[in-house]
């Protein structure tokens, strides 16, 4: 029986562009002065739509990104946040009707992350929230972020669901500690073969639990 559920939060709780495309901009242009020919704009433009949905570290990893590139970008995200209030989407209010300990993990630069958590005002539907955060040292990680949750509130593996949109991300990790995953598919979000289940939103959500699946 599920008693508690592990939350991404972009792409599953809002949108991860919500607060409007220009919001990244600034780091984008950063990235773009710093390229000196090292990518094609056509490569930069396939990044940057990456950035949306992946760390900026990853992003820079997989698209090959210089040490140049990477440091401007990562400069202007340190700084970023998001200071008008956000919906999330439409399903959001069902969080709260979710008769389960709900936990929120999210990766991302720390400022621009607290940021969205704040323009949601989601903070009292959850017990604990945790931030992976790129720009602080000695970064946890999410697999090793699950484990604490589950040691320190005294939560067995078959007990968790963890949910989230990325399957190199959270599903992975969930995956290796031995805990059910459910992928949101949300609108634009490409379906992962590693998932336990797979759900469109919260109300899915909701009927699984309520199943005692």
């Amino acid at each position: 029986m599920i008693t508690a559920i592990i939350f991404d939060l972009d792409n599953w709780l809002s949108a991860a562009d919500e607060s409007g495309e220009a919001l990244y901009e600034p780091a984008f242009d950063a990235i773009r002065s710093a390229n000196q020919g090292t990518l094609s704009d056509g490569a930069l433009n396939a990044a940057f739509a990456d950035a949306w949905r992946h760390p900026l570290d990853v992003v820079a990893r997989q698209h090959g990104f210089s040490q140049a590139m990477l440091a401007a970008g990562w400069k202007v995200f340190a700084k970023m946040e998001v200071r008008a209030p956000m919906r999330g989407y439409a399903d959001l209010e069902t969080l709260t009707n979710l008769p389960v300990r709900r936990f929120l993990v999210t990766s991302g630069f720390r400022r621009l992350q607290e940021s969205k958590i704040k323009a949601l005002g989601v903070a009292p539907h959850f017990t604990s929230i945790h931030i992976d955060a790129l720009d602080e040292p000695d970064r946890k990680g999410k697999q090793r972020i699950f484990s604490e949750i589950l040691n320190s509130h005294r939560l067995q593996p078959e007990e968790v669901l963890i949910v989230g949109d990325n399957p190199d991300s959270e599903i992975e990790a969930g995956n290796r500690l031995g805990i059910a995953t459910a992928q949101i598919l949300r609108p634009g979000i490409p379906r992962g073969d590693n998932a336990t289940h797979y759900v469109r939103g919260l109300a899915d959500l909701k009927c699984f639990v309520l199943q005692g699946s």
